[in-house]
């Protein structure tokens, strides 16, 4: 039987990689892509970093504040989605020409598997180096790539030979490169799990792999077979290309914590209107619509309510999240983010015209001119809001 040849490709440091492309000034300078750090009193997270920014103790998802004090001197940027996309979708058209088996993972990282795509003397290795010259032919910016039997070992491997590295790692080398790793590279093996089982002596993947399977699976059930697996190697899982939504969501941190009820609801609206907008953009509707609220001491309360059909507009999903906002919130609080998500995509194909009443014909028909007008003249073309009151007064919603 022929064994798979997957291929772990992930680019190094991506948005600032594409930031110091795009500004030669910025080359061999720290840095860091987030929120604006406001001399150290900003907001919100680290997105990525430069690996100049690397040895003051940077990392991505880190408080901006902290990475502020960290090196002061970086270069901060709040970044460009639109660039980073147009960036990204250049380097999946590439891997195209390479294999049709491709697993999007996330804007700057996938899965291959490379398995049929080369011949004669040609070896997988010879193939990611023609991948990995292409795109910094092409777009200028370094590729990491692991190859592997599987995609689990693939993927540390990735990791691995970074930054601009390439790594393949046989089957006859797979336990040798494994067993010595700590636990926590295994998939899955998040904070919780690693301690559990350091509490049982099992300090690396080797630990792992010659644990009893029976005690494993009697601590974690049946996840604790899975983790043997993966500790000895095994991971039969295929590459997928897999481009099914599964929720569509935004936050708002808030530059301040606040308890002014009017400034939380305008928040909420205008996230509803841009998770809405950019549920109808990719033809999606959902029956779930979700709630996030973390306040100032750090408390996070999520909800969720599942309507009786599949929806895409402003007004119903705003309508849900007030009520859950309204449900969760004491008095006086301050909120430091606030969150709207919506799910629950089933049924994609099913004829909606079918079950439409009168009223949603005309809101479709309402959000679509919508739509052509902010797509032709910009998202503030139109803007709308809610009736302002008194803070511990209702708030009644209108469009503008």
């Amino acid at each position: 039987m022929l064994t798979r040849k997957i291929a772990h490709l992930d680019m190094d440091a991506f948005f600032a990689a594409v930031e110091q492309r795009d500004n030669p000034s910025l080359k061999g300078k720290p840095v860091v892509i987030g929120a604006d750090p406001k001399g150290g009193q900003g907001r919100g997270v680290v997105s990525t970093c430069s690996y100049e920014a690397r040895p003051f103790g940077i990392h991505s998802a880190m408080p901006i504040t902290r990475a502020y004090r960290l090196c002061p001197h970086a270069v901060y940027l709040r970044g460009n989605s639109r660039k980073y996309r147009h960036a990204s979708n250049q380097i999946f058209d590439i891997l195209k020409n390479y294999t049709p088996d491709i697993q999007p993972i996330s804007i700057d990282e996938a899965f291959m598997d490379i398995s049929g795509c080369f011949h004669g003397s040609e070896t997988a290795t010879d193939l990611c180096c023609r991948i990995k010259d292409h795109i910094k032919r092409e777009v200028q910016l370094n590729a990491s790539i692991g190859i592997a039997p599987n995609k689990m070992i693939a993927k540390i491997a990735s990791d691995y030979c970074k930054p601009d590295g390439l790594l393949e790692i046989k089957p006859e080398d797979m336990l040798n490169f494994l067993w010595p790793l700590p636990i926590g590279k295994i998939w899955g093996v998040g904070a919780k799990t690693q301690e559990a089982l350091v509490a049982m002596n099992i300090n690396n993947v080797g630990d792992l792999a010659k644990y009893p399977v029976d005690k494993l699976h009697a601590r974690f059930g049946e996840y604790g077979i899975k983790l043997s697996k993966l500790a000895n190697g095994i991971d039969e899982r295929p590459v997928e290309d897999d481009d099914e939504v599964k929720s569509v969501s935004n936050e708002h941190t808030f530059d301040t914590d606040t308890r002014n009820l009017d400034e939380i609801y305008d928040k909420l609206l205008f996230l509803s209107q841009k998770v809405a907008r950019r549920l109808r953009r990719h033809g999606l509707k959902g029956k779930t619509i979700g709630i996030k609220i973390r306040t100032a001491d750090f408390r996070t309360i999520t909800r969720a309510h599942t309507i009786g059909q599949r929806i895409h507009f402003d007004d119903i999903i705003y309508k849900e999240v007030k009520q859950m906002f309204e449900a969760n919130y004491k008095p006086n609080t301050r909120i430091r983010l606030i969150g709207v998500r919506v799910s629950n995509f089933e049924d994609p194909y099913v004829q909606e015209s079918l079950f439409e009443s009168p009223e949603d014909s005309k809101r479709e028909s309402m959000y679509k001119a919508i739509d052509q007008i902010k797509d032709k003249y910009g998202e503030k073309a139109i803007k709308s809001g809610h009736v302002k009151t008194h803070e511990n007064k209702e708030v009644r919603d209108r469009n503008l």
